[in-house]
């Protein structure tokens, strides 16, 4: 793993803060000239990446950025930290050995959708499944756009493609059914041109102890162009999305005017202050509840009869795999008379040969 430059001046926790009374900026956490086309989503989302490590304040060197293959997989290659590029897929797979290893980086996973749900698809749901104690960045553009314009695992249904001429015929992994379906205990999404709203889930990704999942919802302006567009500018979100946050009502609308209700075991949208409709009867967000049968539905909730629900969607704690591990070690080094490869040598018969 490359370690990249940074000018510190102390050590300290990873957990968070401003490390031994230095202040980190944005600027100490970039690196390098990105290599995207212009308006790809992947330069928003860095820029926000930067400033959420900016305000989280981990030093740049307890930090690794890990990715696999495609053009959100450059990423590590902008982050002065600590990064890898691996093979196709495998991100997740490193990322877990890496935290493992070194339990006190903040290890973070870059991915798109084709290379963390395709060839990458076992990997994350077993990531979520083992609640390892790392940030998983999902940026959805559905389309592979380093290879040319191929549908991926998020491409909807009937969509041409290169690969596709006539349509897809197969319906896509929506992934938060994903995430949830895999015992994942934090989902979250933004849309990559909201600063404000990614940085704020990148920040409660980080504050979790566990596995994390952030879909950041972006277009490939050269191949699917317009594909999240309903959310895609300030407008859109203020008509096409709501915004979820812990303990506070589902509202929505550019005036907060409409809500979010309970109906049998679904959910409907109303008016506030129509049919007897008031703030009362709107349903408050849960993010802590076990029981995720609610959050799932709003994490799969579509337009156009639907917000698409933005923000921390379920933040649940659990024992992560990283800290089970670690504390099984030390139990079994516990029990053992050895400690030390030198003193497992001598615990069995020695001969001296003159």
């Amino acid at each position: 793993m490359e370690q990249n430059k940074c000018n510190t001046a102390c050590m300290s926790s990873p957990q968070g803060g401003n490390e031994g009374g230095r202040v980190w900026t944005a600027t100490d956490y970039k690196k390098g000239q990105p290599r995207w086309c212009p308006g790809c989503g992947d330069h928003f989302f860095l820029a926000s990446l930067h400033k959420a490590m900016a305000e989280i304040g981990v030093a740049p060197h307890n930090v690794a950025v890990i990715s696999g293959i495609g053009c959100s997989s450059r990423l590590p290659h902008y982050m002065n930290t600590y990064g890898m590029n691996t093979i196709h897929g495998r991100a997740a797979a490193i990322a877990t050995g890496c935290k493992v290893a070194n339990p006190e980086l903040s290890v973070w996973q870059v991915s798109g959708d084709g290379d963390g749900l395709a060839i990458g698809g076992n990997h994350f749901i077993h990531a979520n499944r083992r609640n390892i104690n790392l940030n998983m960045i999902l940026l959805n553009n559905r389309i592979y756009g380093l290879t040319k314009g191929q549908y991926s695992p998020t491409s909807p249904r009937g969509f041409v493609s290169k690969s596709s001429p006539y349509g897809t015929v197969e319906d896509p992994f929506r992934p938060a059914e994903l995430c949830f379906g895999a015992r994942g205990n934090f989902f979250a999404r933004a849309v990559a041109t909201d600063a404000p709203g990614t940085v704020e889930v990148l920040k409660a990704a980080h504050a979790h102890k566990g596995a994390s999942v952030c879909e950041i919802l972006q277009n490939c302006v050269i191949f699917n162009d317009g594909t999240h567009d309903s959310v895609y500018n300030k407008e859109g979100r203020a008509k096409n999305a709501i915004y979820l946050r812990h303990g506070q009502p589902m509202v929505f609308g550019e005036n907060n005017e409409y809500g979010l209700m309970q109906e049998g075991f679904g959910l409907k949208v109303v008016k506030i202050g129509e049919d007897g409709v008031t703030i009362d009867d709107i349903l408050v967000h849960d993010a802590h509840c076990q029981d995720n049968t609610v959050q799932l539905k709003l994490a799969l909730m579509e337009g156009p009869d639907f917000p698409i629900a933005l923000g921390v969607i379920r933040d649940v704690e659990a024992p992560t795999y990283d800290e089970a591990v670690e504390a099984q070690i030390e139990e079994v080094k516990g029990k053992k008379p050895y400690h030390t490869f030198e003193e497992l040598l001598l615990t069995n018969d020695i001969w001296e040969v003159k």
